[in-house]
């Protein structure tokens, strides 16, 4: 009974622990993240406003339009798409928060039949 105990306790321990989760900290702002491209590691910035999110990245604008789920989900659609791929709409989770930064993950919000599901994770940090 009492090794049973001790393989217990560490258990529900650990399945108690959540990520802290502040999101509303990062609902609006500037924010920077790093991104590879070709084995390239480049760093592009983004300003989020309750309606609207512009990326800034290698020397282009890019905006979309947001809608808040909830405190920590937002489900994006780029405003001007350029081709089928960019008209999906990107459904985006914060998964954890520091004080200056949050990790997300994020996946294409309508899931494609045909595809098989992929879910992608990034950090930002909030530098405004």
């Amino acid at each position: 009974m009492r090794k049973i105990l001790v393989l217990i306790l560490p258990l529900l321990y650990f399945n108690c622990y959540q990520a802290e989760r502040n999101c509303s900290n990062f609902k609006t702002g500037t924010f920077e993240f790093t991104y590879t491209i070709d084995g390239e590691e480049k760093t592009g910035t983004f300003v989020r406003t309750n309606e609207f999110n512009i990326d800034y990245f290698e020397n282009k604008i890019d905006s979309a339009s947001i809608r808040w789920i909830n405190d920590c989900e937002f489900i994006q659609k780029k405003i001007n798409p350029k081709n089928k791929n960019e008209e999906k709409a990107i459904h985006m989770k914060i998964v954890s928060t520091t004080e200056d930064s949050y990790t997300f993950e994020y996946q294409l919000a309508v899931k494609d039949p045909y595809k098989k599901k992929r879910v992608e994770r990034g950090t930002a940090k909030k530098i405004k």
